[in-house]
């Protein structure tokens, strides 16, 4: 049985494109969200980051790993249908939670977030993995834009630090260069969305985000799941995040008191 948001196409679409969209996944949080967002904002955690460059106009703010931290965070992930629906469109008996992430762009910000997979990033390793990316206020222009199918590429697109624009590990042979999708003509998959709806991308998906050009804040809550078959990784530098101390080694679980299994079929 699927959950009443999605439907066997989304589980399809997932699968083949890496990506879908799952409409009011978190209509009915969007207050606690937005509040959330607030408190994060004006109390950042250790890994805020402000991701624009003197001169450039508007602000790019994000921060991860906050959710133990946030009362109104861990209310709508403990008490929402995402991972129930994680779990559907992963194909896994389990959702297990990774990270929530905090991304907002005022307006009048033209920085594009770049194009990535975060999986080169994270410790994790395993097919069943899920982001869902959700705005709090209508999104027109400032979308999130997925490459259809790039889940599948055989090797991952080389990491890099978006400020900086440096390579993210010290050696980046084993990674292919970023693509230009747009030059390039691949598939690129974006939505118009009301708050509450969420796009779910794996994590392996190469995907960006258009600049906010416009008058109004673009607020996004992301979360990630993992499923079944995930396991610890050892990547060739600090991961982001990097959970600093977790003591597990390569082929371990994730340890359940740091990542808990938000749902069990």
């Amino acid at each position: 049985m699927t959950h009443p948001l999605i439907s066997p196409a989304h589980v399809a679409d997932f699968e083949r494109d890496g990506v879908t969209v799952v409409r009011g996944l978190f209509r009915d949080h969007i207050e606690d969200l937005r509040a959330g967002v607030e408190r994060n904002m004006a109390d950042p955690g250790p890994y805020a980051a402000e991701n624009l460059k003197a001169g450039e106009g508007g602000r790019f703010f994000d921060d991860y790993c906050n959710w133990q931290r946030i009362p109104e965070f861990e209310s709508v992930l403990r008490h929402s249908a995402a991972a129930e629906v994680a779990a559907e469109l992963m194909q896994s008996e389990t959702a297990q939670l990774f990270h929530d992430h905090v991304l907002v762009k005022e307006p009048g910000t033209s920085k594009a977030t770049p194009w990535h997979q975060d999986a080169p990033y994270y410790f994790t390793g395993g097919r069943q993995s899920v982001s869902f990316w959700a705005p709090l206020d209508p999104v027109r222009e400032a979308t999130l834009r997925c490459v259809a199918g790039s889940h599948r590429w055989p090797r991952q697109v080389l990491p890099t630090r978006w400020l900086s624009e440096e390579d993210f590990y010290p050696d980046g042979k084993d990674y292919m260069p970023v693509p230009d999708p747009d030059a390039e003509g691949m598939t690129v998959v974006e939505y118009e969305m009301e708050p509450g709806d969420a796009v779910a991308f794996h994590f392996a998906t190469l995907h960006g985000a258009r600049g906010n050009t416009t008058t109004r804040r673009r607020r996004a809550f992301s979360v990630r799941f993992v499923g079944d078959d995930a396991r610890y990784v050892t990547r060739p530098g600090r991961t982001s995040p990097p959970f600093p101390e977790h003591g597990m080694t390569d082929g371990d679980r994730l340890r359940e008191d740091w990542f808990p299994v938000l749902f069990r079929a």
